[in-house]
């Protein structure tokens, strides 16, 4: 995500991907996941949770209605009302996603036509990351932000198949192809990586590289684009993944930092950024909950530092000394924590957190429907019904 976020810039480079031919589309079989080595599949774990369509899943019609009239122009910009009114692909992905848990294809096919017209102008189907609205040319940077390609095509998936047009489904399979050669680092030895972009994370960028962001494994999406992309393994990707939430926890707290060195293979503290779980790592635990994964191991140090809920919002923690460096206070993060033990142990959300707050920035907004999304789907009863 963009939200005060810093970025390694780097010379634009190619990566040296496993590359795979580009195929027609077609209906794969279902893939089965496989646990992450070592995993005890519990009986509500993400490796055998259904993969579930998202298709007027919101189930908040007037919340949605609100998020459109504050943060989605006529045009079908996405805006970022926290960072100088930019937009990125985080935020059109975002915005896509929510458009089909909506079930709203207007919506959707201005977000998807501003998209492509000004974030799609790189040479390959990826997404430039920012478009600054105050700028010329407003794309000045062309390197990606990989979580943002991940959302837009995860959302193409489920309006491709959400309204049975096979036009979103193929855009979704171009980009989801070129995420796996161009940011995803498939390697004969170890595990696969996620890098954040095609640009500024690997080892020849950074002494400490590859770099990687635990919220950017997106894990719902997975499933979504094996089913136009099936000649790369997502499902290994993902077990990565799970694993990374288990081995990258630092300090007391046991919390992963926002950016994380993979350089010889065991996760460190990446040199450069501060040492928090913040912002980004939030949605680590969303993304679980998302996807199905209920299992307390993957959220054990969350739930501990979210014993007690804190009106001053949530802690942003330093986790070498353990100190709290900040605090997300927008009302919209509180409902995180409130998912995570909804997921894990099925305790209901709180009532105050089933209408969301309309004076909010973009991104605990987002964040905010996307947890109410997940509820709706996959944890029902936590929403009293």
């Amino acid at each position: 995500m963009m939200f005060g976020r810093p970025r390694a810039i780097a010379a634009s480079l190619l990566l040296g991907l496993t590359l795979a031919p580009l195929q027609a589309m077609a209906e794969p079989a279902p893939i089965e996941a496989k646990p992450a080595a070592g995993a005890t599949v519990g009986k509500a774990a993400s490796v055998t949770a259904e993969t579930l369509p998202m298709l007027n899943s919101l189930g908040q019609a007037g919340a949605w209605r609100s998020y459109k009239a504050r943060f989605v122009t006529d045009q079908g910009r996405v805006v970022d009302t926290a960072n100088g009114r930019i937009s990125h692909s985080e935020s059109q992905g975002y915005g896509l996603l929510l458009a089909v848990a909506a079930g709203d294809r207007d919506t959707f096919q201005r977000i998807w036509n501003w998209t492509r017209a000004n974030l799609m102008v790189r040479d390959d189907a990826l997404l430039a990351w920012r478009w600054e609205p105050d700028k010329r040319p407003a794309v000045a940077d062309m390197n990606d932000a990989t979580d943002g390609d991940i959302l837009v095509a995860w959302a193409l998936v489920e309006a491709g198949e959400g309204w049975a047009d096979d036009s979103y489904r193929l855009a979704a399979r171009r980009i989801a192809v070129d995420i796996a050669r161009r940011t995803v680092l498939f390697r004969t030895e170890g595990p696969p990586l996620l890098l954040p972009a095609m640009s500024g994370f690997s080892a020849e960028d950074r002494p400490d590289g590859p770099v990687i962001n635990l919220s950017y494994w997106i894990f719902p999406a997975f499933p979504r684009l094996a089913a136009v992309a099936p000649e790369f393994d997502w499902d290994r990707l993902g077990a990565t993944g799970r694993d990374l939430v288990l081995r990258a926890r630092f300090g007391d707290a046991k919390l992963p930092t926002e950016w994380i060195s993979m350089r010889g293979g065991q996760p460190q503290p990446a040199s450069g950024f501060p040492p928090h779980f913040s912002y980004n790592a939030l949605r680590v635990p969303l993304y679980l909950a998302m996807a199905g994964i209920s299992e307390r191991r993957y959220y054990e140090p969350l739930l501990a530092l979210w014993g007690e809920p804190d009106p001053a919002g949530l802690p942003i923690i330093d986790t070498e000394g353990g100190s709290v460096a900040g605090r997300m206070a927008e009302p919209g993060y509180a409902i995180i924590p409130a998912l995570a033990a909804c997921a894990v142990t099925g305790a209901p959300l709180p009532a105050g957190l089933q209408d969301p707050a309309t004076d909010e920035n973009y991104y605990p907004a987002t964040l905010h429907l996307l947890a109410l999304t997940a509820a709706n789907m996959r944890y029902r009863p936590c929403l009293g019904r």
